[in-house]
């Protein structure tokens, strides 16, 4: 089967690999769509934490089962995704409900090879049901849930001011189940062309251009003096996540979903007198990626505004580094299969 292996930092090579057949308690997709996210291309760059050489690619997958072998409740030919945390299912974390943060998580794509290749054998526990979405759709639902995973964990209430620091694909992903909520989303990047995607297709009720504005007083002019109730960094960025602790409210929560490698630092006493709350958010569970098709099915989400480029499988090798030019306006790209 023909299968793209990232052999080194700026190096996709295409390869011809054995196929195989799905042991005990896996099953076979055989894969149609392929999204791109940060991850992969981090790893690309060879900017991303904890990862290691020579590794397959992708994580925000959908295809047809190709071999349900014996998957409760799943039948050959039926539209899939799947959960892409791959979790032990007996630590604490499993045990207590949270196998999103899995003391020996696998993350397929990055822990262990992934998707970018024809067919790919994953635990049957992971398949999430298609629901009637096609798959490009399918293949949103992973980074959606990302952002889901992030407002349930603020415990985000309608009416609420919740400010997304980063625009990207993950940051979008929030704004938009933060609006599902019933919050009052506030967007902040430095790309004035994402913040207009921002308020165009998500409907994003205000937006700061940090490279312009000074977001500390845009916020308290919409906030009316309160600042936010809850900040979610989706960017990662160490100056970013370090200067966002200024913008949460008295009482407010502080969720971070972007990683950085680095220490984070803030003022104790400004941090204490607030009385804040600084928490992350890691993946998501099949509770998000539900409320996420559930929410596509519904309307209330149209993943078609988020792709902007389609990459032929075959092309990916030569066209994939352009996806990192700033100039070519990526906020979805997705790989396709025949």
């Amino acid at each position: 089967m023909r299968t793209i292996v990232c052999e080194e930092p700026r190096r996709l090579v295409l390869q011809d690999t054995q196929r195989q057949v799905p042991g005990e308690g896996y099953v076979q997709i055989r894969i149609r769509r392929i999204g791109v996210c940060g991850t992969d291309l981090h790893a690309f760059e060879g900017t991303q934490p904890y990862f290691s050489y020579p590794r397959i690619l992708g994580h925000e997958l959908s295809g047809e089962l190709e071999d349900c072998n014996g998957a409760h409740g799943f039948s050959n030919g039926e539209i899939v995704t799947f959960i892409p945390y791959f979790n032990c299912g007996d630590c604490i974390a499993c045990r207590s409900g949270k196998p999103n943060c899995c003391v020996k998580m696998n993350v397929c794509g990055v822990h262990v090879d992934g998707g970018m290749r024809e067919y790919l054998n994953v635990p049957a526990y992971a398949l999430v049901h298609g629901n009637g979405l096609g798959y490009d759709d399918l293949a949103l639902v992973e980074p959606l849930a990302i952002g889901a995973h992030s407002i349930r964990r603020a415990d985000v209430k309608p009416g609420e001011f919740v400010l997304v620091i980063g625009a990207g694909p993950i940051g979008l992903g929030i704004m938009e189940f933060a609006r599902i909520a019933g919050a009052k989303v506030i967007a902040v990047d430095v790309n004035v062309k994402r913040l207009a995607f921002c308020k165009e297709k998500l409907k994003v009720d205000h937006i700061i251009d940090a490279s312009n504005e000074n977001v500390a007083e845009q916020l308290a002019a919409i906030t009316n003096g309160d600042m936010a109730t809850v900040v979610i960094d989706a960017t990662g960025n160490l100056k970013a996540i370090n200067n966002s602790f200024q913008y949460i409210a008295h009482g407010g929560r502080y969720v971070l979903v972007g990683l950085q490698k680095a220490d984070i630092s803030f003022s104790h006493p400004e941090f204490h007198k607030r009385e804040a709350t600084l928490m992350s958010s890691r993946n998501a569970t099949r509770e998000d990626f539900d409320h996420v098709i559930a929410s596509i099915r519904k309307g209330w989400v149209q993943p078609a505004n988020y792709i902007t480029h389609r990459i032929a499988f075959e092309k990916v090798v030569n066209e994939f580094e352009s996806l990192l030019d700033p100039s070519n306006g990526v906020i979805k790209a997705i790989i396709e299969l025949d």
